[in-house]
């Protein structure tokens, strides 16, 4: 499966495991073989597909700084942030 990620679809990753997360790891709760694939599954996974990407090759030679790349982190970290502050807002409301 090659996916063209976007910032768009990081945002969209970020979103859904800040929502989810909360989720699979309530707090106070222990650390467990089943947390940590929940967090491959919920975090990784999704965070590499759409923020990375799957099938890009390296070119040989001088690293170059990535600036797309860059964008797509930056926008998912952004809205997952920004969907935890949301949510733990309206839990305390």
């Amino acid at each position: 499966m090659k996916t063209t990620p976007t910032p768009l679809t990081a945002a969209l990753a970020g979103i859904f495991s800040a929502l989810v997360w909360p989720l699979v790891n309530p707090p106070g709760s222990a650390f467990t073989v089943e947390l940590m694939l929940a967090t491959l599954l919920v975090i990784a996974l999704p965070a590499h597909a759409f923020v990375v990407g799957f099938g890009q090759q390296q070119a040989l030679g001088m690293p170059k700084l990535d600036t797309a790349l860059l964008v797509r982190v930056a926008a998912w970290l952004a809205s997952a942030a920004a969907t935890a502050i949301a949510a733990a807002a309206l839990r305390a409301a």
